[in-house]
């Protein structure tokens, strides 16, 4: 069936994370022109961080009692103040049964190692807040199909990082996304499933992949995510002064400021809609009428100005082979296939004659056996934590601005980025 004009939003945690919120949200879709639209809605606030929590006690014998009943006080919460004077209210009847099932995996031993277990507590952040969503834009005459996105985007069982079989996945979604049920489908982003009927998700911040992938799968005409900032900014304004919205940037661009670790966008997000050619849209919920940024191929990208991307928890490590012998391809082939091995994510590299240095996320349930392994073969030095600051587009003052007066351990200058691994500030 066609999906001529069919638009694909995206509401990140922090544009559900309310029934205030919530009620935003429905003013948002009243205030855009009408069509077939498929929202895909993050977890509610903090709650991924929450889960996380919830996940670490149960993964280590430890109580979780109260995790588990804040979990559920919030939800719960949110919906009463939604559904006012409604306690017999169907989407009650909804938590209730998602709970149930939480309260069940949560009943049994840990079924398998720390990344599994992750992939099937975690998705039910956004299935509940998904359910709310859903009941609620019913409840105010939005009529929409929820949607479980587990059951349509069809992946592997790269737990955590899952990989998504795009041929299996269209066939799913024209058949799930159909618009003679609907016109509106409310599904959830960062999750997906196997073909064993296991849950997995794409990646921390993987909502905006999910919204590009169905984009790409269903021929969308445009995605638009929804942030509390309005557009892309040339910096995180909780972290910097004096932020600049950038009105338009390219495809490259955008790909670019992702792969540095701008939290605008997750990093898989542009190659789906690059594929065919599909503008997306960063846009406010806080102000709608905003005029937002635009990435698409031909983003009019000339003389932009610095843009700064800081990623903290990073931990720079250095390798020297105990024989002091050159570090040449034999050598980098198996540190990466050893880091590769351990899914450890490389942000940085450098070498010299006798020594390799890289900077990677401070992952605690990965990086501690990579580098036991690694020390079979080198002498590893390593400081943490660490933050890696990138300047794109740097100019001097950029530079003399951001680092005089630090220490910095490592820094690499191409034409176009300067980057600098430096201890990390407190944030308190």
């Amino acid at each position: 069936m066609s999906m001529e004009g069919l638009r694909v939003f995206k509401f990140g945690g922090a544009s559900v994370r309310s029934a205030e919120a919530v009620q935003n949200l429905l003013r948002v879709l009243r205030h855009e022109p009408h069509g077939p639209l498929v929202v895909v809605v993050s977890a509610m606030g903090k709650t991924t961080n929450a889960l996380e929590r919830l996940l670490a006690a149960y993964m280590g014998g430890l109580r979780f009692d109260e995790e588990l009943q804040a979990l559920r006080d919030y939800h719960y919460g949110i919906a009463q103040a939604l559904f006012e004077g409604q306690p017999d209210h169907l989407a009650f009847v909804a938590l209730q049964h998602l709970f149930e099932q939480i309260d069940a995996l949560l009943a049994q031993p840990p079924a398998g190692p720390y990344d599994y277990c992750y992939d099937q507590l975690v998705p039910f952040g956004e299935l509940l807040s998904t359910t709310i969503v859903g009941h609620y834009l019913t409840a105010h005459g939005v009529s929409n199909v929820w949607v479980d996105a587990r059951a349509c985007l069809r992946s592997d069982t790269s737990y955590r990082d899952a990989a998504i079989d795009f041929d299996t996945s269209k066939y799913l979604c024209q058949r799930e996304f159909d618009l003679k049920r609907a016109k509106v489908f409310v599904t959830q982003g960062f999750i997906a499933g196997t073909a064993e009927g296991s849950s997995t998700t794409l990646g921390r911040e993987g909502s905006d992949y999910t919204a590009a992938i169905l984009a790409n799968l269903l021929d969308a005409s445009d995605v638009t995510i929804w942030k509390d900032v309005e557009g892309v900014l040339n910096a995180d304004p909780k972290l910097f002064a004096n932020t600049q919205r950038l009105p338009y940037i390219s495809y490259p661009e955008a790909i670019e400021l992702a792969y540095c670790g701008a939290q605008i966008i997750h990093p898989k997000t542009i190659k789906p809609l690059q594929n065919k050619r599909i503008p997306l849209y960063v846009r406010s919920f806080i102000n709608p009428q905003a005029e937002g940024t635009v990435i698409e191929a031909e983003g009019r990208t000339a003389n932009l100005p610095p843009v700064y991307v800081l990623k903290r928890n990073q931990v720079l490590i250095s390798l020297i082979p105990r024989d002091f012998s050159f570090v040449i391809e034999d050598s980098l082939s198996r540190i990466f296939a050893l880091l590769y091995k351990h899914r450890v994510k490389v942000n940085l590299v450098q070498s010299s004659a006798i020594s390799f240095t890289v900077v990677v996320d401070d992952e605690p349930h990965r990086l501690p056996a990579a580098l036991a392994e690694l020390r079979e073969g080198f002498e590893v030095r390593h400081n943490s934590p660490m933050e890696m600051l990138t300047i794109r587009h740097y100019t001097p003052w950029a530079v003399a601005e951001q680092v005089e007066g630090r220490t910095v351990y490592l820094q690499q200058r191409t034409r176009t980025n300067a980057r600098f691994v430096m201890d990390q500030r407190r944030t308190d």
